[in-house]
């Protein structure tokens, strides 16, 4: 009965030593281990969050695209307030605040 025992915890050790060297080398040493995974997850979920941001400025500028290509008058009026563009003869001003930031009506 003794000999069985030793037996079994000889294998036991064994398999609880193999099993703990395992999740080391699979952690640490590995090519695609734990660390690089977690990194590689990290940095998936990022860019993610920039695509979906990327693809709703370009719903936003589809848009925009849309409404200044109406007509000649839209694409004048959009030149002249988000480019400060003029006829000639003209004379344009752009009021700031305090920070240097451009104020415009909406």
């Amino acid at each position: 009965m003794t000999n069985s025992i030793l037996n079994f915890s000889k294998k036991f050790r064994f398999y609880v030593l193999s099993t703990g060297v395992l999740i080391v080398w699979l952690t640490f040493f590995d090519r695609s281990n734990l660390i690089k995974q977690t990194e590689m997850s990290m940095n998936l979920s990022d860019l993610e969050k920039e695509e979906e941001f990327y693809k709703n400025e370009l719903k936003t500028v589809m848009k925009e695209e849309k409404e200044v290509l109406g007509s000649e008058a839209s694409i004048e009026k959009y030149a002249r307030e988000k480019y400060f563009l003029k006829k000639g003869g003209e004379t344009v001003f752009v009021i700031v605040d305090e920070e240097d930031k451009i104020i415009t009506e909406k």
